[in-house]
């Protein structure tokens, strides 16, 4: 009996271990209509390697009216990357194409939609300082968080 508890207990714990491996990797964002993320940091784990970002867009407006996507760059870039960005149209993201201060981003969504970008962690310095925005023009100015990689 002794034996089976044992062997019950260390599958479990393989397999919790193996669920926490899986979410330290994966990470989700929503925005709203009211031009708010839902969190203000988010951390990447120090075990992963990539990592996939979803992004929630919890409105109603559509893209056109109230798009929203979620764009990385170093806490030095990102301001002039969202500046140059507005004139680019949504054809573009709002985003200067081929701008290479641009870490890692989604595309632009609606209201009621989601999309998700999976990245490489060596794109990024452990302990380096990143900010995540949403580029939509004057979105950016209220839309920001702070991205930690452990």
């Amino acid at each position: 009996m002794k034996k089976a508890l044992s062997f019950v207990f260390a599958t479990g714990a393989l397999f919790f271990a193996g669920q926490t491996f899986a979410k330290t990797c994966e990470l989700e964002i929503s925005a709203n209509d009211q031009l708010q993320f839902d969190k203000q940091e988010l951390v990447v784990a120090a075990d992963c390697e990539s990592v996939t970002l979803t992004l929630n867009h919890t409105g109603k407006l559509k893209v056109e009216q109230m798009g929203h996507n979620w764009v990385v760059a170093s806490d030095a870039d990102w301001q002039a990357v969202a500046q140059a960005g507005m004139q680019q149209g949504l054809e573009n993201n709002y985003l200067p194409p081929g701008d290479e201060r641009i870490i890692v981003h989604t595309d632009l969504i609606g209201g009621g939609e989601s999309t998700s970008v999976t990245f490489d962690v060596a794109k990024f310095e452990k302990g380096g300082d990143y900010t995540f925005f949403c580029s939509f023009p004057g979105h950016w100015a209220v839309m920001k968080g702070k991205l930690v990689i452990e």
